[in-house]
């Protein structure tokens, strides 16, 4: 055998990450808060607990994006799944009434694109800033012949705060409280294996194809970011009752919903005209979905859901709308008469 074999002859380029990582290191940074006691590099990172806190609860949740990270491979388009990456997670703490505080997040690959990399950190950078938390640190994993060429993973880890009485758990919610959604921005980051099936297998599409019924191509629509709700529904948390919140994912509204609401209680939900988005009736026609799948496998136009007291509604609804969310009323909380806890209907022409 002759010569040296080296890590880079594996296809390991060590110094390649760490120059792209420094390059990061100011975009990344933008994103801390005063409470980040570490920098970018270190075994781990380091949070000190605002003392604004007296009982402080620590929230945390994991997820990643799915194929809809086929569909950035399929395009060339990488700038809008960090944002999907941060919002998944986010929204999920959000639900107890936690602010986000901090977020880590793994990338890994066959081998590190200079294009790609930081197009991806970039946007997890901004869906951070959205949701008011610190990228903090996380990991890249190089790791050649284990992905395919130009493909990557990517999965999100974050953790929030609240006070400990202030936590909602949905224990509250009671018979006659209103459901009032907020809209979301199409399929957010759920139901992909089927909207890729019904658009690319079944219909030979391309992701530059045009679709009646759709704006833009068919590409661009798959690739609007999932909605981070964090602000807008923190300002309400903080000036109104709110007893139950939902992150409408994979189940949809009646399987998210379900999670919340107390036994010997349901949710019947109506949404108004309007409330499902055009991707949502493209799919159901190209594909001959069922309308029970439809509901158990897309947020159909809501993406995330508080339960109120009635009385107070139209004022959250009101207030929602002045932070620029497109909110409405969905249903109402009734007693449980059948083993379904949450029923959907809807006005809209599938």
């Amino acid at each position: 055998m002759n010569g040296k074999t080296t890590y880079r002859d594996s296809g390991v380029d060590i110094a390649k990450a760490d120059s792209l990582i420094e390059r990061l290191k100011g975009r990344i940074h933008k994103t801390f808060h005063p409470h980040v006691l570490s920098s970018i590099g270190g075994f781990a990172a380091l949070t000190e607990i605002p003392k604004t806190y007296k009982d402080p609860v620590l929230v945390s949740s994991t997820d990643g994006v799915g194929t809809k990270l086929r569909v950035a491979f399929m395009t060339g388009v990488h700038d809008t799944v960090g944002i999907d990456l941060v919002a998944m997670s986010a929204n999920d703490v959000l639900t107890t009434g936690a602010k986000p505080f901090f977020f880590l997040d793994y990338y890994a690959a066959g081998s590190i694109d200079e294009v790609v990399y930081p197009a991806v950190l970039n946007g997890i950078c901004a869906g951070c800033e959205m949701a008011g938390c610190a990228l903090i640190g996380g990991e890249t994993a190089e790791m050649p012949s284990f992905y395919k060429e130009g493909e990557y993973e990517l999965a999100g880890f974050i953790v929030g705060l609240i006070e400990k009485g202030n936590v909602i758990d949905g224990s509250a919610i009671e018979r006659g409280d209103a459901v009032i959604g907020l809209a979301s921005n199409g399929l957010h980051s759920n139901g992909y294996s089927l909207a890729r099936k019904v658009l690319f297998d079944i219909q030979g599409l391309a992701v530059d194809s045009r679709v009646e019924g759709l704006e833009t191509s068919v590409g661009t629509e798959l690739l609007r970011p999932t909605r981070i709700y964090v602000k807008p529904v923190l300002e309400v948390v903080s000036n109104f009752p709110v007893r139950g919140m939902a992150h409408i994912t994979g189940g949809g509204l009646p399987g998210n919903i379900s999670r919340i609401i107390p036994d010997g209680l349901s949710a019947s939900l109506d949404l108004p005209p309007g409330t499902v988005a055009p991707i949502f009736k493209v799919l159901k026609k190209l594909g001959n979905i069922p309308e029970d799948d439809m509901y158990s496998t897309f947020n159909m136009g809501v993406g995330f859901v508080l339960v109120v007291p009635d009385n107070i509604s139209q004022e959250v609804v009101a207030r929602l709308s002045s932070l620029g969310e497109r909110a409405f009323i969905i249903g109402r909380i009734e007693m449980c008469d059948d083993a379904r806890k949450v029923t959907v209907r809807s006005d809209d022409t599938f």
